[in-house]
């Protein structure tokens, strides 16, 4: 039996408003959030909703305060079929759900959907690895699954069309979408801190701190350094992307100064840090509090449960879709957007304790 999918109304009135467009009987402006709510019995809140979803996916376009959005359904060019290149950042995301469910629905759209034989972290990030990669693999079209800055920067300079999915796009000119993770880190940050935790790490991928912290982990640092707390590399530690030397800069972290929460960036990296710690018999929430940056299905197996950070690859996958058809009728397309986050406290936080054992 597939495992059930709830559907939220937000989502529901979405899916109503965009069959309406693709069907061209919502055409040129958007009727207002009063209106379309009396028009489809439904609450403002839940209008809103569904628009900002339909943002995301380029449907619509935000005129300034006080007009209507402008509808932008596919133009009338005819669209050619497409060979999306997926270069993941980890080879085993290839079973992610949003990645299936991405290449099922470009396929379904008439694309063909290609995957490179190394990925991002294989080729260690290295410009001139993915250079070559990208010059000897025929796509049309690129996306590109938590790329570094460098790398994202160097592909949105070609010719090709290429699309971030997560990554260090911000600024750059390159089409992307991902989860809102610098309101989620000060949410994080803000709740730890609110329990009474005072040394908080974050352990983030070395991608995301090269050449300089994103704007997600300058989030959480500000949030620290608002409450009065000194920030430095303890609190940001580098490690070199390999499993012996995360477990190694967790040791020194502990020798030093025990942290009493640590935020945890993807859930392999979690899953690797949560069966380090419990070697050395420390564990959550008892000796120290547990966040995972993002959801995993095997959290819903786990004791205590995780606490981590939830969103939704839907309107992820629905955007790179809508874009893949604005590339494939010759529509230069690089607005970048973010998606809705949530903090699923679970089990693993609790008030500051523990000392290393």
């Amino acid at each position: 039996m597939r495992p059930y999918r709830y559907v939220s109304s937000v989502e529901q009135l979405a899916t109503h408003l965009r069959g309406e467009i693709h069907r061209g009987e919502l055409v040129g402006e958007m009727p207002g959030v009063d209106r379309l709510a009396a028009m489809l019995g439904c609450s403002q809140r839940t209008v809103l909703g569904a628009l900002t979803l339909l943002e995301h996916e380029g449907l619509l376009v935000k005129q300034g305060a006080g007009r209507r959005s402008r509808i932008t359904p596919e133009s009338g060019n005819a669209a050619r079929s497409l060979r999306v290149a997926i270069l993941l950042c980890l080879a085993e995301d290839i079973r992610l759900d949003y990645i299936v469910d991405l290449q099922h629905q470009l396929e379904k759209e008439g694309h063909a959907v290609i995957f490179p034989n190394r990925s991002l972290s294989e080729m260690k990030m290295d410009l001139k690895k993915v250079s070559r990669l990208v010059a000897a693999t025929k796509a049309d079209a690129w996306v590109l699954e938590g790329a570094s800055r460098e790398v994202l920067a160097w592909i949105s300079k070609q010719t090709m069309p290429a699309f971030a999915l997560f990554g260090r796009r911000h600024g750059l000119p390159v089409a992307g979408i991902g989860p809102d993770k610098v309101k989620a880190y000060r949410h994080v940050a803000r709740h730890l801190l609110g329990l009474g935790h005072r040394r908080i790490v974050l352990l983030a991928r070395p991608s995301r701190l090269i050449p300089t912290p994103g704007l997600p982990e300058r989030a959480f640092l500000d949030e620290l350094d608002q409450a009065g707390i000194q920030t430095g590399s303890y609190n940001l530690p580098q490690w070199d992307g390999t499993v012996d030397d995360l477990h190694r800069r967790i040791d020194a972290i502990y020798r030093l100064t025990p942290p009493t929460a640590l935020i945890i960036d993807e859930s392999p990296v979690f899953l690797s840090v949560q069966h380090h710690l419990a070697r050395r018999h420390i564990f959550a929430p008892d000796d120290v509090s547990l966040v995972c940056t993002d959801g995993d299905p095997h959290f819903t197996a786990m004791r205590p449960s995780v606490a981590h950070i939830q969103w939704s690859g839907a309107p992820m996958v629905r955007r790179i879709v809508r874009w893949a058809g604005l590339v494939a009728r010759g529509t230069d397309d690089r607005r970048q957007s973010v998606t809705r986050t949530t903090l699923v406290e679970g089990g693993t936080i609790g008030p500051p304790a523990g000392e290393w054992k």
